[in-house]
Order: structure tokens, then C-alpha cells, then sequence
């Protein structure tokens, strides 16, 4: 059994979709904190060709606070607003605009304050989109010793679902090891997206890569991403 975990992220990039559709489970983490400059609540889309953020608001709290004790900002309902318009004014002429625009409309609109539950309805429902049948789990329901860091915590939590094998994006290749895997009876692999991911953009503008799933969503249609989902390589 093939297993990957994440933080939760705000519509993320193609390679989040690539790994969660290459394992047999995916964990999201609820139970760790909150990193503020991440991609937990923001992400990058085109506009006027060249990339910009859009950012979901985070109720001022504790820096201390774990992610499921995280909440949207009062302001939300009025920045929800301002998002969907520079989405509109963003991607109006785009060639699947038409069906993804509603569809990502839902995903801001759906009535959470609570900003885990909000971020995995949206993976959820991506996830449903692109017809990738991998389960996702809650972190907090599996029971390890969740005081665990680093890869002692990835370990636990690969033995605790039976999973043999453990893949990572290519950014952790610094922080695992391994042989440190291998004395646990876990094939540790890192993956890394194809710089072949390359689409029209609909402008006359040099491509800009790794932006929010959105942009990826607007531009192809279903069946040229899930195509995309299998170009990665496994390290």
C-alpha cells in the first residue's frame, strides 16, 4: 500500500493532485500548526500574464494554534467576493471557463468557517472532479503517537495504515532518509512533476508554470489533466 500526507492547501498546484492520485491513501494534516507565508491559504493565479496571489483570509489568533483550530476572518464574505471577480476578470476568456468557473464558485462559497473543513471540501471536490478515487483522511483520526516529528511521525503513521511504500515530494529529498525508511520496512520515493507540463495560456506571453490547479483547470479539459496527473517521475 502506497501512502501520502500534506498540509492542506488552497486550490494547490498540479503536483498535489499528482501525488494524491499516485497513492492508495492521503493524509491531510489537521493536527499540526498553522504556517503563516505557505501555501495553506494562498496561491498563485494568472492575470495579465503574469502570476498573482489570492488569499483566504485567517482570523488573527495564537501563531500556536493548529490548523483545525484555524477560522476565516470575519471579513471573508466581502474578500470571497473581490477573489471570485479577479477570477472572472482573470479567466473569462478561457476555453473551459464556462464549466470550472461555477465549479469553483461552490468550492468559495461553501458555507465553513473553520479553515480545515473549508480546505478539504475544495481537495474533496477536485478530487471528485478529476475522477482520482483516493481516499483522504483526517490525521487526527489516526491513532499514532502524534507528538512524533519528522519522519518518526511519517513512519508512525505509514505503519499504522500498513503501507509499504511512502511517497514524498521531491522538496522533502533534504529532510528523509531512506535507509532510515528502509530499517522500518517502508520504500521511501520522492516525486517530481515533469517540466513537460506545459498548456496554451491563452495569451501571447511566456508560460507560467506551477500555478494554482484553477489556472490548470481553466485552460484543459478533464481528459488532458488527467493525463498531466501521470507525468511525474519517482526518485
Amino acid at each position: 500500500m502506497k501512502l501520502g500526507i500534506m498540509q492542506p492547501y488552497f486550490f494547490p498546484y498540479i503536483g498535489y493532485f499528482q501525488l494524491m492520485n499516485s497513492v492508495d491513501e492521503f493524509i491531510i494534516y489537521d493536527n499540526i500548526k498553522f504556517t503563516k507565508k505557505g501555501w495553506i491559504n494562498r496561491n498563485r493565479i494568472l492575470a495579465n500574464g503574469s502570476d498573482h496571489y489570492i488569499t483566504l483570509p485567517i482570523k488573527s489568533d495564537s501563531d500556536y494554534l493548529l490548523i483545525q483550530d484555524r477560522y476565516l476572518a470575519e471579513t471573508w464574505t466581502i474578500e470571497r467576493e473581490k477573489i471570485i471577480r479577479r477570477l472572472d476578470n482573470a479567466y473569462r476568456k478561457a476555453p473551459y471557463y464556462d464549466t470550472v468557473f461555477p465549479f469553483i464558485k461552490s468550492c468559495l462559497y461553501y458555507e465553513e468557517s473553520n479553515l480545515y473543513n473549508f480546505l478539504f471540501n475544495s481537495l474533496n471536490c477536485i478530487k471528485v472532479y478529476l475522477d482520482i478515487l483516493t481516499p483522504l483522511i483526517r490525521s487526527s483520526n489516526i491513532s499514532i503517537n502524534h507528538d512524533l516529528k519528522s519522519s518518526d511521525k511519517v513512519i508512525a503513521f505509514c505503519l499504522a495504515r500498513g503501507a509499504q511504500q511512502y511517497i514524498n515530494p521531491i522538496g522533502g529529498v533534504e529532510l528523509y532518509d531512506k535507509f532510515h525508511f528502509k530499517s522500518n520496512g517502508i520504500e521511501l520515493n520522492f516525486i517530481k512533476s515533469s517540466p513537460n507540463i506545459v498548456y496554451n495560456q491563452g495569451a501571447n506571453h511566456e508560460f507560467v508554470p506551477w500555478l494554482s490547479i484553477i489556472d490548470v483547470l481553466m485552460f484543459n479539459s478533464k481528459e488532458e489533466i488527467k493525463g498531466m496527473l501521470n507525468l511525474f517521475t519517482l526518485e
